[in-house]
């Protein structure tokens, strides 16, 4: 009985794990609005991740334009970017470390070596990835980011 009940709690602790690590994309997913972003590829398959197009935003340079973006304030953790209307495509209006009152943002993470913000892939069937990334080596494409209230985003579609 008692290593029933563990396993029992073993699993419900995994499954707690799983529901944090994707509450992110399946809440921008479920409950937020499509906001059209140019898109450029940086990167094509890699052997260990599988197929996908890595995606550049020019739309979202920090104030400075670094490539990889980051901060460059000496800090570390959340970062917010204000997204505004221009042309058609939706572009970084500023960047901030706190959240935006209103608006469509993007919440971010630069803990690591460059700014996050989950829409930096986008995963297809292995023809399709190295077919998608010839067609926006040209001039580019268009990515459909889905973003929910809290400024979590997925990419939902590109082309």
């Amino acid at each position: 009985m008692k290593r029933a009940l563990v396993v029992v709690a073993v699993a419900v602790v995994l499954l707690a794990c799983v529901g944090a690590a994707v509450a992110p994309q399946l809440s921008s997913r479920l409950t937020g609005e499509d906001y059209l972003m140019e898109v450029r590829p940086v990167d094509p398959i890699d052997p260990f991740r599988g197929a996908y197009v890595t995606l550049d935003y020019p739309g979202l340079q920090t104030p400075g334009g670094s490539q990889p973006p980051s901060m460059d304030d000496g800090e570390r953790g959340e970062v917010f970017i204000p997204l505004v209307e221009e042309d058609g495509h939706w572009v970084a209006a500023d960047w901030s470390r706190t959240r935006p009152d209103e608006g469509p943002y993007l919440a971010c993470d630069d803990r690591d070596w460059a700014i996050r913000c989950g829409i930096e892939s986008w995963f297809a069937p292995q023809d399709r990835a190295v077919e998608l990334e010839q067609q926006l080596a040209g001039d580019g494409g268009v990515a459909v980011v889905r973003i929910d209230s809290r400024g979590r985003a997925s990419v939902v579609a590109v082309r």
